[in-house]
């Protein structure tokens, strides 16, 4: 039972639900507060919530079901590429999960039969041919940055914010919460290919890491994401912002700070450092959903 579990977690790819997660979390709270309600229905929030999760498992278990060769180079862990689970147990998987979250979203409403029916065809098209996106950096970056950095803030905010006034408004802190995510998630697709260049490079997929090299990609990533930082820590000093000031510049100094102790020790030659640095990158991608949800519910 204990390596069932273990399996399915791996196949589910638990860093993408935790962000899932607390994204859907985070955007409730924020509809919340701005509706002017102390409390809510959570009804509205599991079925959301549960809809995404669907969705979130549908796309990453295709992918791995048209990555079992390169997985096995670049994630033999994973449990198509080792053998734990047979192909026919992945799309049994995967059908149960787009399932689930298409039926979900159709009783959600429209926004949320937007948001899952958007990030499902942008999953679909990354993984599958004839598009296969992934296998060019522009694109694979699109269908990241586009589900995570913009579908998912703009139209689950509106779904929630819907359902719970009866109104459809965008207040500026989501406009900087999907520019934030956005930059997230430009970055997330260009470091989740730096440990991966063999298996990459042996299967044709031309990643940015292979273009124009890791140290590059790694500067320029690093680049963006201390420069997003300091946007967002002097933010409520020029902008308007219904937040908690104090918290949201102070939080994102202190994510400025941890982001340039965490780069200062990646070892670019270790593929396990790499890795290390790509999963702390989305243990920051959890904190500012939390520090923006925070500072929006406490403002």
């Amino acid at each position: 039972m204990c390596n069932l579990m273990m399996d399915f977690i791996r196949f589910s790819r638990p860093h993408t639900i935790i962000g899932t997660s607390l994204s859907v979390l985070a955007l409730y709270l924020l509809a919340l507060s701005y509706a002017g309600k102390a409390t809510g229905d959570w009804n509205i929030f599991l079925t959301a919530w549960v809809s995404c999760l669907g969705a979130n498992i549908f796309i990453v278990g295709l992918n791995q079901l048209t990555d079992i060769e390169i997985d096995r180079i670049n994630k033999p862990y994973l449990p198509l590429a080792s053998g734990a689970y047979t192909v026919r147990t992945g799309q049994a998987i995967i059908g149960i999960a787009l399932f689930i979250a298409l039926a979900l979203a159709v009783y959600g409403g429209p926004y949320l039969m937007w948001t899952v029916g958007l990030s499902l065809l942008l999953g679909i098209a990354y993984s599958l041919p004839p598009l296969r996106l992934k296998r060019f950096h522009f694109w694979a970056a699109f269908c990241i940055i586009a589900v995570r950095g913009l579908i998912v803030n703009l139209l689950l905010f509106l779904h929630f914010y819907n359902q719970l006034s009866g109104d459809t408004a965008l207040p500026p802190i989501i406009i900087w919460l999907t520019v934030a995510i956005f930059i997230y998630g430009l970055i997330i697709a260009w470091f989740k290919d730096m440990p991966d260049t063999a298996g990459d490079e042996a299967h044709r997929i031309q990643t940015l890491s292979l273009q124009v090299g890791l140290r590059r990609v790694f500067w320029i990533g690093n680049s963006l994401l201390g420069g997003l930082f300091l946007l967002l820590a002097t933010l409520p000093l020029w902008a308007d912002l219904q937040v908690h000031h104090l918290l949201f510049g102070l939080g994102h100094l202190s994510l400025l700070l941890g982001f340039l102790l965490l780069a200062s020790r990646v070892d670019l030659s270790e593929k396990a450092s790499i890795m290390r640095y790509y999963q702390a990158v989305w243990g920051l991608f959890f904190l500012e959903y939390g520090l923006f949800a925070t500072a929006g519910w406490l403002a």
